[in-house]
């Protein structure tokens, strides 16, 4: 091991929190776990960490609610879900119930103004990135101006969030899924109510020979089963 990491392992299945934490210590890695969403937070109020794995499903206030209360206290914190739903179904979660469409690819203008037709405000798009080059973001933006929508591109995830008048957000700033989900919600904390197109990079951005690590680089989802082994592996690239 090249590096002694800090980690929060977050599940109320206490066998399942146990044995993986237990797994990374054997590594020498520092782990505390914790089972519910509020410990988890309360950990990160005393302390930060390398890196985080919280499970979605927990009574109390879910993986969900919990991660988002701790990237506002501490957006530079490493957090990833670890869930047995589709990202669809996560993000619907996320959004507090919001209509969810999913912009299929390829795509084109008269597609994306069907969903924003069907999802209406209030709701979100998943736009997930085609292929490296194209610019997805910038391609949704052309299609509702064209069509008389007022649109803002967000790119830069250090963007401080202040009240938006245009109708549809467009969130293309290259982070997981589950990131451009906590810039929404600053957005949506400051009164946004418009639709929101989300666009998670591209999966042709990390090794196809490095499955697990795309799949969390894209979605900052872990979906189950996973093999802690292949786990144990990736954490220098997930902790970094």
């Amino acid at each position: 091991m090249t590096h002694r990491l800090k980690i929060l392992v977050v599940d109320d299945d206490i066998d399942n929190a146990c044995s993986l934490g237990e797994l990374f210590e054997l590594e020498g890695h520092q782990v505390r776990v914790v089972h519910s969403g509020e410990d988890a937070i309360a950990a990160y109020c005393r302390e930060s960490y390398d890196v985080a794995f919280m499970d979605v499903m927990m009574p109390g206030k879910n993986g969900v609610e919990s991660f988002l209360e701790i990237r506002r206290l501490k957006p530079a914190a490493r957090v990833f879900m670890m869930t047995g739903y589709s990202v669809e179904e996560l993000l619907a979660q996320a959004v507090n119930g919001g209509a969810l469409g999913v912009l299929e690819k390829p795509f084109d203008a008269s597609e994306v103004l069907r969903l924003t037709e069907s999802v209406g405000p209030g709701g979100v798009v998943l736009a997930p990135a085609t292929r490296a080059g194209q610019n997805v973001g910038e391609a949704i933006a052309s299609a509702l101006h064209g069509s008389g929508h007022s649109c803002q591109m967000i790119r830069n995830s250090g963007t401080t969030p202040w009240p938006v008048r245009e109708d549809v957000l467009v969130i293309d700033a290259g982070l997981p899924l589950i990131d451009e989900v906590s810039v929404l919600k600053g957005f949506k904390g400051l009164g946004h109510t418009g639709l929101a197109f989300l666009v998670p990079p591209a999966p042709k951005t990390f090794s196809e020979s490095l499955p697990l690590l795309r799949d969390i680089g894209v979605t900052g989802v872990l979906n189950k089963p996973f093999d802690p082994l292949e786990l144990l592996g990736r954490l220098p690239y997930l902790a970094a």
